[in-house]
């Protein structure tokens, strides 16, 4: 990989995704296998001023073995020490940066059972440290590197090492970085053409969104009054504005709790747990998940949808135009944070507060007052395409087409 490359790269992140303050902690998530990147983006969080940084290193192939091997009990159990890393760091302001770069098919082999019994664990754990990013009291930024079992999933006809470097060569040029140009100014530059689209959806103030495409998608979902379309670019409790998907190409709001009805069809497969679940198609009524199946993986979905009250229902609806760069570029990542910025999608579980006015400040009871959605899980799936229609319609009974044959019409 060029090391120029690596280090815009990293300077993006630091300074445009969590936008690190001087003095500021800084914890990173990384695979063992993106040592050099963790590394680049050590150096940079330094040079801007970290008070420290911390890694917290994880080894998927260590992780498939103890799903084998472990007993049973041992999934229902979240360390105490694990649970106080993320909450004391989150309490002292810490930014955090995720690098999500797993193997799709990692967990094929493994019971569903004890994945979900270690999702539900880890969830009930650290619920105020996820509340907290969910709330953007820390800023919080989500990227991606190749890694070798992923880039192979995505071009299988590929050697490992032309894999990778393919796999670099898209992500990349879906975070604007290049040996030419300056990336941290050309996502100020998006992050504006972001913002404007959300000014638009906002100020309509639609009390309900239509979806209908060929695929069978004919859903209608009602958004609570005072919800907030955000996209590009945040503002955490201190005030710092951050962009938390490098990539991100979305807009996106929250659906009231009870307010959807009807079918949606999956356009992309969805990637939990290390296991892919695909052509799948879920019915809901008054909010709740009543009816699914899938093609392939249908057991995983009803594990996601099990995992507690709240995922069975929505949290989120994301609108990505169909001729986004990454849709455009043709390729499947089997990867939320790319997949999802190449189409319009949904989330089963947990709201952003931050999309309701207020909502950052309110307690759980408050929230589900105002019709937003609480759970341990938050899975985005696509049901974008290239004949989809979205119409809004205002509490006035106007209709406005906000999206048709998959792009905005404004």
């Amino acid at each position: 990989m060029n090391t120029d490359l690596l280090k815009k790269y990293a300077a993006l992140v630091i300074r445009v995704g969590v936008n690190l303050q001087k003095d500021q902690p800084l914890v990173i998530h990384a695979p063992i296998t993106c040592t050099d990147f963790v590394h680049a983006l050590a150096l940079e969080g330094y040079d801007a001023g970290a008070y420290d940084v911390a890694v917290n290193w994880n080894d998927e192939e260590f992780a498939h073995i103890r799903f084998q091997k472990a007993a049973s009990e041992r999934f229902k159990e979240f360390p105490a020490w694990r649970k106080l890393f993320y909450d004391d760091h989150a309490a002292r302001g810490a930014a955090f940066i995720s690098i999500a770069a797993s193997d799709p098919d990692l967990y094929s082999d493994i019971d569903p059972k004890r994945l979900t019994e270690a999702n539900q664990a880890a969830g009930k754990a650290l619920m105020d440290y996820r509340a907290r990013l969910m709330s953007n009291k820390n800023t919080w930024c989500v990227v991606s590197v190749p890694t070798a079992a992923w880039a192979h999933k995505v071009f299988p006809n590929c050697s490992e090492a032309e894999a990778v470097e393919q796999l670099w060569a898209q992500i990349l040029s879906a975070v604007r970085v290049s040996a030419e140009g300056d990336p941290i100014a050309a996502w100020q530059t998006h992050i504006a053409r972001l913002q404007k689209t959300t000014a638009f959806l906002n100020a309509h103030a639609f009390s309900e969104l239509h979806y209908q495409n060929g695929l069978g998608t004919d859903l209608r979902i009602e958004l609570p009054k005072g919800h907030i379309w955000m996209g590009g670019a945040e503002k955490s409790a201190a005030g710092t504005v951050f962009a938390a998907n490098l990539p991100t190409e979305e807009v996106y709001t929250l659906p009231k709790r009870d307010g959807v009805n009807g079918t949606v069809v999956a356009s992309k497969p969805l990637h939990y747990n290390g296991n892919l679940i695909s052509g799948f198609t879920l019915r809901f009524h008054e909010g709740k998940v009543v009816e699914y199946k899938a093609q392939q993986g249908e057991e995983h979905l009803k594990e996601l949808l099990c995992t507690d009250e709240g995922a069975s229902f929505l949290g989120e609806a994301a609108l990505v135009p169909h001729d986004s760069p990454i849709s455009k570029s043709g390729i499947l990542f089997y990867n939320t944070l790319f997949d999802e910025n190449a189409s319009c999608h949904l989330a089963l579980g947990k709201a952003y507060p931050t999309c309701i006015e207020n909502g950052e400040d309110m307690t759980e009871d408050e929230l589900r007052q105002h019709g937003v959605n609480h759970s341990i899980v938050h899975e985005d799936f696509m049901i974008g395409t290239a004949d989809l229609t979205v119409i809004g319609q205002k509490p006035s009974g106007e209709s406005v087409v906000i999206m048709e044959n998959g792009n905005f019409s404004f």
